[in-house]
Order: structure tokens, then sequence, then C-alpha cells
């Protein structure tokens, strides 16, 4: 018998390359500017400035100079900002979706949790330069109305103040990214989002109102009560410790679920 021996690889031939994976820093990067590409994402991010622009300057134009103080026009300014700027986190995963784009992102970059990572990245980014536009425009409004109504300028927010703000900015923006990863649909996503942080917490004062027990319960279930309450002079040991179980009930054991679904879903 005669043995075959395989035919001897040609001088100078290089071996194939292992694959890099490409780095999270450019992914994010890369994400970011999705955020702002779409007509969508770009003028929702206008309108969030607009609005923290417009909100301080009818805020010292409105009220009475004796109400003004840093504190009221950051927690007055905040609440419409805060409202709009999760939308931001919605659509930077529901595009992918919606408009046919996860094909090929998923084909250059097979690793769909990376892609998640990578998007939420940016986001958090965008979540704390939106609650410094806000403290901004606080010190901007507080000046100005100072300067006009003839009062003294009221600097009344302690940096723990500032720090559980940011918080809740972080905390905001992930309600907005756990719908969009649970969803995938912009339409639906959008509208579960304004359900959740308008209607839900209506619901739930009401409950809490007509029965005994959900008084009780309500605050360790109900996301956005115990989200505001960050903004308090204090927190304390309770209300943290109600804002974990309901930031678990709303937004870890959704999003766990949600990413199992997205690493297994087919992609049309």
């Amino acid at each position: 018998m005669t043995a075959v021996t395989a035919p001897a690889a040609p001088r100078g031939a290089s071996r194939p390359r292992p694959t890099v994976p490409v780095p999270l820093g450019r992914l994010a990067g890369v994400e970011l500017r999705k955020i702002f590409d779409t007509r969508s994402g770009l003028w929702l991010a206008v309108s969030v400035a607009v609005v923290a622009v417009g909100s301080a300057a009818l805020l010292v134009a409105l009220e009475s100079p004796e109400s003004f103080s840093y504190q009221f026009f950051v927690h007055s300014i905040d609440y419409p900002v805060h409202l709009l700027m999760p939308m931001l986190g919605v659509l930077a995963v529901t595009s992918e979706w919606s408009q046919r784009g996860a094909l090929t992102t998923f084909a250059l970059v097979p690793r769909r949790g990376r892609v998640l990572a990578a998007k939420a990245l940016p986001l958090a980014g965008v979540a704390v330069a939106t609650m410094l536009l806000t403290f901004a425009c606080g010190v901007v409004a507080t000046l100005v109305g100072a300067a006009t109504g003839g009062v003294d300028a009221v600097w009344d927010m302690s940096l723990d103040e500032h720090l559980r703000m940011l918080a809740f900015s972080l905390l905001s923006m992930a309600v907005g990214f756990v719908v969009g990863v649970v969803l995938r649909s912009s339409p639906a996503a959008l509208v579960a989002y304004l359900l959740f942080v308008l209607v839900v917490p209506s619901l739930s004062s009401a409950l809490a109102a007509s029965l005994d027990w959900y008084r009780d319960a309500g605050p360790w279930v109900e996301l956005t009560s115990a989200q505001y309450e960050l903004y308090g002079d204090v927190m304390t040991a309770e209300q943290w410790a109600q804002l974990g179980t309901a930031s678990l009930l709303w937004l870890v054991l959704p999003f766990v679920l949600g990413v199992r679904r997205l690493l297994r879903v087919e992609i049309r």
C-alpha cells in the first residue's frame, strides 16, 4: 500500500490571522453617532436642549421672585427634560429593528451582547450630559432671576443632592433602554414608555388610596414614585431599599428576559 502525503505548504505562505473583535470603545463611538444620525434622534436631542433652556426662561419670566432658588429651578426644569430624554434610549435600541439595520449590525459584530453594551455606554453619557445641562440652566436661571427680581441668589442643593439627581438621570435613561430591549419596536416602545411614566404612577396612587394593603406595598413595587424620592433633601435607608426592589422588578428582571430573547431571536 502507498501512503498519501499532504502537499507541503508553499514557502512564504502566511498563516491566517486570528479574528480580533472590534474594541468596545470603537463600537460605543459608532453607537453614539447612530443616536444622532437619524432625524428622530437628532430632533429629539435638540428638543431636550430647547425644553431645558425654554423652561428656565419661562420660570424666570412667570414665577414669583420669592420662590426663586437653585433647587426650585433644577427640579422644575428637570421634569420635562427627563420625560423626553429616555426616548433616546428607546430609539437607540429599536431603530436597529424598526429600520432593518440589525441584519447589517449583527453581521459585522456577531456578538449581540457587545452591541448592546456599546449602546448602553453612550446612553449613560447622554444621561449625565443632560443632567449637567439641567444644572447649568439652573445656575443661569438663579443668577438671572436674582438680578431681575431684586432678590438674593439662593444656592440650596448639596453635593449629595447633585449626585442623587445624576442617579435619577441614569435611572430614567435605563427605563427607556430596557423598554427598547424588551419590545424592539419604536412605536410600541414609545407608547409603553409614556404609559409607564405617566399612567402607572396615577394608577398606583389610586390603588394606594383605595386599598390599605397596597398603601404599604406600593412604594416597594412602583418605580417612578420610588425614583422621585431621589429629589428629596435626604434619602432614608428604607427609601433606598424601596428604590432597589422597584428597580429589580421593573428594570433588572425585564432586562434579563429581554436580552435573553434578543440573543436568540431570528434576524430578518
